[in-house]
């Protein structure tokens, strides 16, 4: 080891002096800064008025520093860079003195209800990169020397209020990579110089929708490195730029909610990142693109629009794809087969096109469907067997085509099934047993088909909506019915017959029922347990018979009654009158006596149609009239009438036993003179002379003549 010499030792002190005063220096000016920095941060807690979320904010001592007063505050090198007041309820204007912390890279009060115009004093933070300020209460217009910020990066005004239009000097931020101006009340232009910030990656002009009408600007599509572009919503007019297609970024396209028009540029199909199409809600037209290279899509939703011809074959290729949605637009032919065997699709939607041929049988098979909706076009055999293979299935929903055969078994064991809608086809079979008790069940739509089968004690808890009109259900209506809570019961025209049970009126939340056209017997329950919500009953076209039950004139919200076509009698309820009635009908019964007042007016006309027994006070009724004496009570005239008959049939009963006495009495009088003597008599000659005369009336003379010697005499 080689010792140090004077000369040696002497040089490293000269060299230590010469650095000493810059370290001093340099120590001094950074105590300084961090005493700056605090002091301003203090003074931003007192302008907010000392809020609870800044309690930590306390002066430091010379063991802490405030870049430990976490989340609010971000340190680079013990100085202030990044200040984050998110979501903290500050209604105030943006404090003045902000940009006294001199090394702010980062400002995000976000999610606040800061008031006023946009603030200028950002302009002092000359190294401002990221700016966000969504979410608050921001107006007026965006300053157009808005690039007086040239290091921004990151600008998001979104959800705000600011009007007018977007200036032209935001296309001069050169630095720019994400740009969010979504939900404002802009109502003016947009910029194309937008199109000039070389470096964008993110842009979201969404849901501005009182923008002038506009085009999107040709030269946006030069933005090379733009991932995502979002205008949903935002007024945009005119076709598609040919050039879409030249983006080779683009990941996500949103531009639904517009008014564009046109084709859809083929070389969209084309961009090989692109991931996410939305151009649903548009008046696009024409066919779309057979071919397709864009094999990293996931979500294609082009719904809502004009498009015609067939279905891309190329979709079959798209094995990321999650979810086609076609719906409402005018597609035709056949489905592919090979999208039913696409290894990643869970919705499947093309409702509402002019679809034909029969669905490939796949669907279901190797992805996890969870919804499937193809109603409203012209498809012919039977539902997919897989649709719940995996058991995810949420939605089946295929009204409207011309579909035979049974539903899948599968929806036996779909625990995930929320809404089964397959009314208006040519269906057929029983239901599969367990679809009924599937736990989040809500709507069961089959109605117009020939279901066959009978109803269960149990059904799902959250079923609220059962329409099976128009099949052939058959059995009783269960007893468990009181379990369902249902809204809407709609099981007309089938071949339901039994009595119903007490248990259906035990549903509070039921708002329609409608059983008319089966084979219903017997009476109604007389008693409601539960019908509060009861809007429209309809029971005609049955055999039921009995008394109309006067508590269904209770129920708090019936406008709708329908009976007519059944074996009712006796009176029409009083209770009836307290209805509001918009529909009401009791034709075509055994009903009598006098309809209720209230109905006594000309809406209610075709009402009592065919109830022989039936009048009314005044003609309008189409009724005959009532007895025109003064009505007291039914039940007293019930009780002359009885008395009247009473009297008579004891009348008719004095008048028998007498004249039974009296001819018996005759009888036996003239039994008694009955025993007469027979005596032979002879033929006498006399004479008759006035001295014979012995005296003459009414009926002739009499004469006293003997009869023989003896001298025995007789009066002639």
């Amino acid at each position: 080891m080689t010792k140090p010499t004077p000369t040696s030792s002497l040089h490293t002190h000269l060299c230590f002096l010469l650095f000493l005063p810059p370290l001093l220096i340099s120590h001094a000016n950074s105590q300084s800064l961090q005493d700056q920095e605090q002091a301003v941060l203090l003074k931003l807690k007192s302008y907010l008025q000392s809020p609870p979320f800044l309690s930590h904010w306390i002066p430091s001592t010379s063991n802490t520093s405030h870049c430990s007063w976490q989340p609010e505050i971000t340190c680079t090198n013990n100085s202030v860079t990044g200040l984050s007041l998110v979501n903290t309820n500050i209604t105030l204007p943006v404090p003045p003195f902000i940009c006294d912390l001199k090394n702010l890279t980062l400002i995000d009060l976000s999610y606040n209800n800061f008031t006023g115009e946009f603030p200028k004093a950002f302009y002092n933070c000359s190294k401002l990169q990221y700016l966000n300020l969504s979410q608050n209460s921001f107006d007026g217009k965006i300053p157009d020397d808005i690039d007086s910020l040239p290091r921004l990066q990151y600008l998001d005004l979104g959800a705000n209020y600011f009007s007018g239009d977007i200036p032209a000097a935001i296309g001069r931020l050169q630095e720019l990579r994400n740009l969010h101006l979504y939900m404002n009340n802009f109502n003016g232009s947009v910029p194309p110089e937008i199109g000039n910030l070389s470096n964008l990656k993110n842009l979201s002009l969404s849901f501005n929708t009182n923008l002038v009408p506009w085009n999107l600007p040709s030269n946006f599509t030069k933005l090379k490195n733009l991932k995502n572009l979002y205008i949903r919503g935002s007024n945009l007019n005119g076709e598609l730029p040919g050039t879409l297609g030249e983006m080779a970024a683009l990941e996500h396209l949103d531009l639904a909610y517009n008014s564009l028009n046109g084709t859809i540029p083929s070389g969209l199909f084309l961009l090989k990142n692109l991931s996410i199409i939305y151009l649903f809600n548009n008046s696009l037209s024409g066919n779309v693109s057979q071919v397709v290279e864009a094999l990293n899509l996931s979500i294609i939703d082009i719904s809502g629009n004009d498009l015609t011809g067939p279905i891309p074959e190329d979709y079959g290729n798209l094995t990321k794809l999650t979810e086609l949605a076609l719906f409402l637009n005018g597609f035709s032919g056949a489905i592919p087969a090979s999208i039913g065997s696409l290894p990643n699709l869970k919705q499947f939607r093309v409702f509402i096109n002019n679809l034909s041929g029969t669905l490939p049988p796949d669907f279901g098979r190797y992805s996890e469907l969870e919804g499937f909706e193809v109603s409203g076009n012209r498809l012919t055999g039977k539902l997919p067997d897989h649709l719940c293979y995996w058991g995810k299935l949420s939605t089946l929903v295929a009204y409207e085509n011309n579909l035979t055969g049974e539903l899948p078994s599968s929806l036996g064991n779909c625990t995930g099934l929320t809404k089964v809608k397959v009314y208006d086809n040519g269906l057929s079979g029983n239901i599969p047993s367990g679809m009924w008790t599937a736990p989040n069940l809500i709507h069961v739509l089959m109605s117009n088909n020939s279901f066959t089968g009978e109803l269960p004690e149990k059904m799902s808890g959250n079923l609220t909506r059962l329409e099976i009109r128009d099949n052939r259900f058959s059995g009783n209506i269960p007893t468990g019915v009181s379990s369902w809570n249902l809204k809407v019961f709609d099981a007309g025209n089938n071949l339901f017959n039994g009595t119903i049970p007490l248990e259906l009126t035990a549903l509070p939340s039921l708002i329609t029922l409608s059983l008319d056209q089966n084979q219903l017997t017997g009476f109604l329950p007389s008693e409601i347990i539960s019908w509060k919500s009861l809007n429209a009953l309809n029971f005609s076209q049955n055999k039921l018979s009995g008394p109309i039950p006067a508590g269904l004139g209770l129920l708090p919200v019936l406008t709708e009654l329908d009976l007519s076509e059944n074996q009712f009698s006796g009176q029409i309820p009083a209770q009836l009158g307290n209805l509001e009635l918009s529909n009401f009908n009791l034709s075509s019964n055994h009903l009598s006596g006098k309809i209720p007042i209230e109905f006594e007016n000309p809406a209610y006309d075709g009402s009592f149609l065919d109830n022989q027994g039936l009048c009314a006070t005044r003609p309008s009724a189409k009724l005959s009239i009532c007895n025109s004496q003064p009505r007291k009570s039914s039940k007293i005239w019930s009780t002359y009438l009885a008395l009247i008959l009473t009297l008579g049939i004891l009348l008719s009963l004095l008048a028998l036993s007498l004249s039974f006495f009296m001819v018996r009495a005759y009888w036996k009088r003239n039994r008694s003179d009955s025993d007469w003597k027979l005596t032979t008599f002879q033929r006498v000659n006399f004479r008759v002379s006035i001295s014979t005369m012995i005296g003459s009336g009414g009926s002739g003379k009499v004469h006293c003549v003997p009869v023989n010697r003896t001298g025995d005499v007789v009066g002639i």
